[in-house]
């Protein structure tokens, strides 16, 4: 990865954080890293029936959708890896194991200035 494309990655990172803070989420980590791969945002949502679920974010940004839609890049793989370092994160925070967990894509799109995202909540299964 390039140092300009590391920067693109964080802007987004950033801006799709912001994004689901506004939404009500709370940032529990960022760019947790393990064996298996790395998630980009955990966050924690407080649920309508009360108690909180955990939400593991993976983001994507896409310009002029060169190459297809944020989802559609979190292919089979992708989500293997994810499902695996969530277990891992799980195991190294045993206080949060216990709660209702998804994952989330937010695609990004747009520029710095005028950005869009479509947030897919429970993008895939664990299964």
């Amino acid at each position: 990865m390039t140092p300009a494309t590391r920067d693109v990655g964080i802007h987004w990172e950033n801006a799709a954080c912001a994004h689901l803070r506004r939404a009500g989420l709370v940032p529990v980590a960022r760019n947790f890293t393990c064996r298996y791969g790395e998630i980009d945002l955990i966050m924690r949502e407080k649920n309508a029936g009360g108690g909180d679920s955990l939400v593991f974010a993976e983001v994507r940004y896409r310009n002029a959708g060169a190459r297809g839609d944020g989802l559609a890049s979190v292919g089979p793989a992708k989500r293997a890896k994810l499902v695996r370092a969530a277990a891992v994160y799980l195991q190294a925070h045993p206080d949060l194991a216990g709660m209702p967990c998804r994952f989330d894509v937010v695609a990004c799109s747009g520029t710095p200035e005028n950005p869009a995202f479509d947030w897919i909540r429970s993008a895939f299964d664990a299964c």
